[in-house]
């Protein structure tokens, strides 16, 4: 499980030295949990997820600024297509939803998440949104917010929309292992409709 040693990663000056700690320090925890998650949602879901760990290779000056995991139906990639995200900030270690970098069929996806607004009204108040995976911000899940962020994730070329829910640094939650995990299993649970309402959508638009 991620420890105070997960978020003091960031720390770690030069590009070299931070990857070599979130190797050491962050990816066992990434394929840990994911391989909990995958047992859980491949029932539900019907499909086959598999395992995607950030290896950050372009990067050549810079260390990342946070670092991530993905479950996806695809076995060579995941950003073409909505996929379910494990990630951690130096302030918050994230579940996301993630529709990012122009996947395929993005605006039948949005459309099709804006034509279902109750897919979204069963999820509890402390999930959030991100309209930018580069960037630690995020912002209440609200109708208002919902619309416009997927409003933007469908006309314009690099909106993204992400939903899920964060544990913050500081947050008793990390004490209890276990109760950490329990927590972050029901975020993608409770998600799993709105990732089906997705690939919907991209499955409709493939097979036209």
């Amino acid at each position: 499980m991620f420890t105070e040693k997960s978020f003091e990663v960031f720390e770690v000056a030069g590009l070299d030295e931070r990857m070599a700690v979130i190797r050491q320090e962050i990816q066992p925890t990434f394929q840990q949990l994911d391989e909990v998650f995958q047992q859980v949602l491949e029932p539900l879901l019907d499909e086959e997820l598999f395992i995607h760990i950030a290896q950050h290779r372009r990067r050549t000056t810079y260390p990342p600024e946070n670092t991530w995991s993905a479950l996806s139906r695809q076995k060579r990639g995941y950003k073409m297509e909505p996929h379910f995200q494990l990630g951690i900030w130096r302030e918050y270690v994230f579940m996301w939803l993630s529709c990012i970098d122009q996947p395929k069929n993005e605006q039948a996806i949005a459309q099709i998440l804006l034509d279902n607004p109750k897919a979204f009204e069963t999820l509890s108040p402390d999930f959030v949104l991100s309209g930018d995976h580069t960037k630690p911000k995020v912002e209440e899940l609200s109708p208002e917010n919902t619309e416009r962020l997927l409003k933007r994730f469908r006309d314009v070329k690099k909106g993204e929309f992400q939903i899920g829910r964060i544990i913050k640094k500081e947050d008793p939650l990390w004490k209890t292992p276990e109760a950490a995990q329990a927590f972050m299993v029901e975020t993608y649970q409770k998600l799993v409709p709105i990732y089906q309402l997705a690939n919907e959508a991209s499955f409709a638009q493939v097979e036209n």
